[in-house]
């Protein structure tokens, strides 16, 4: 069974999180930092005491709390108290009403951007990093680690940092600069291997089980049922932002799969707890062509989805060995959704649309989402009458490679009218 033991793990308070409960089987398990059902080697996810009973209360009780995902606590992975301790204090990013675009893409419905770049290392990873830190702390790990493809490193950089905890995070050595400065720039200790983000993960896995792992939360390994719970906070934000209504389709990036599989858990809690009204909504999934694994598979109508070497600017979404990919085929298959790609010329193509259009200057994975929104509307498997929310998950600053050959001034001219006008810009 994949479990550390760590002094005073054995009784920890996580708010409503009641035990760990495989997704496959159903066996359940006490908290503590597992990732793998010990019968059938399934993936653990929490499980929950949820409020019941009083949507209305509890709608009031989520709109007094901070501006952040911890107004949320009731129905996440952590202690009441969590607001009071020192953290990062993520979410409640702006959700863009995207009229510009929807001009643009031809969408006669309501076109909305969840811009997530927002967030303080402007990327939805601290949303993640956020409930994986109160895990640590509740299971005593001293270290806080994880794989990573650029993104994850800096939020745990920055979250060990405010915590007080050490970090060790691992990352591909081939990643772009600007992730691999932000990842550093908090103090820990940043490590690159020779290899793909999938060799990387491996020897994570490896490092857990020797002794020298003693005493580290890997976020997205040992505490990963935990650090997954984060993303449910987009999906209730989303709906919040609406006016506590579920949207009727959602496209989402799919590096691991995880972040999508959590946003439809996130919508399901809410129509259980009464807090939205229950109605069809559909979710697509959006990959990069160079690592597309799972589009593949849905397309060729497989349950299994293969891996692949990735190949693609999309670095954040370079993941081709998808840890949940079988479950977004599962979703896009049950909500009636799809999941599609589109090639690096799509995804800055992309970008660079969202940013003339609505001044949001996404990364490489916002422009896979994008772009892809562009193709399914296409396709006709969009509904351009519908209510439509787009994610953007990281911030442009951080992939200026991606744009950077095409992009630049629109002339030089010398100090002077004249060459103004020359120019043709008058």
């Amino acid at each position: 069974m994949a479990v550390q033991t760590v002094a005073g793990s054995t009784d920890v308070s996580l708010g409503s999180a009641a035990a760990l409960s495989c997704r496959e089987c159903g066996e359940r398990f006490p908290l503590g930092p597992v990732f793998a059902c010990e019968m059938c080697f399934g993936p653990l996810e929490i499980a929950y005491d949820l409020p019941a009973g009083d949507p209305e209360g509890l709608r009031k009780r989520i709109e007094a709390g901070p501006n952040s995902i911890w107004r949320y606590a009731p129905l996440l992975p952590v202690p009441a108290d969590v607001a009071d301790k020192p953290n990062l204090n993520p979410g409640f990013t702006r959700l863009v009403k995207a009229d510009n675009l929807a001009r643009e893409l031809g969408v006669t419905g309501e076109l909305h951007v969840k811009d997530d770049s927002g967030n303080p290392t402007h990327s939805f990873k601290d949303r993640v990093v956020a409930i994986a830190v109160e895990a640590a702390r509740a299971f005593g790990f001293t270290t806080l680690s994880c794989s990573s493809t650029g993104n994850l490193a800096g939020a745990v950089g920055a979250a060990a940092a405010r915590a007080g905890l050490r970090s060790c995070v691992f990352i591909p050595h081939d990643l772009e600069q600007g992730k691999v400065v932000m990842a550093a720039v908090y103090g820990g200790d940043l490590v690159g291997i020779e290899g793909t983000y999938d060799d990387v993960n491996r020897f994570c896995s490896e490092l857990i089980g020797d002794p020298i792992g003693e005493g580290w939360g890997f976020v997205n390994v040992n505490l990963r049922p935990y650090y997954a719970e984060g993303s449910k906070t987009l999906a209730y934000e989303i709906c919040e932002q609406l006016g506590w209504r579920l949207p009727d389709q959602l496209v989402v990036p799919i590096a691991s799969g995880s972040q999508l599989t959590k946003i439809d858990k996130g919508l399901r809690e809410l129509i259980a707890l009464g807090l939205v009204e229950e109605k069809p909504y559909k979710i697509f999934g959006a990959q990069a062509a160079g690592c597309s694994p799972v589009s593949r598979a849905f397309k060729e109508g497989h349950d299994v989805v293969r891996p692949v070497k990735p190949d693609t600017i999309a670095k954040s979404l370079a993941i081709g060995n998808p840890a949940d990919g079988p479950y977004v085929l599962d979703i896009a298959r049950r909500t009636g959704g799809a999941v599609e790609d589109v090639d690096d010329t799509q995804v800055v193509e992309a970008i660079k649309l969202l940013a003339r259009t609505e001044g949001v200057f996404a990364e490489t994975a916002g422009g896979v989402t994008v772009g892809v929104t562009k193709k399914l509307l296409e396709a006709g498997l969009l509904d351009p009458a519908a209510t439509t929310v787009v994610l953007n998950t990281g911030d442009g600053l951080k992939t200026l490679d991606a744009v950077a050959p095409t992009t630049g001034p629109s002339a030089i001219i010398r100090p002077n009218l004249d060459s103004f006008r020359e120019a043709g810009l008058a």
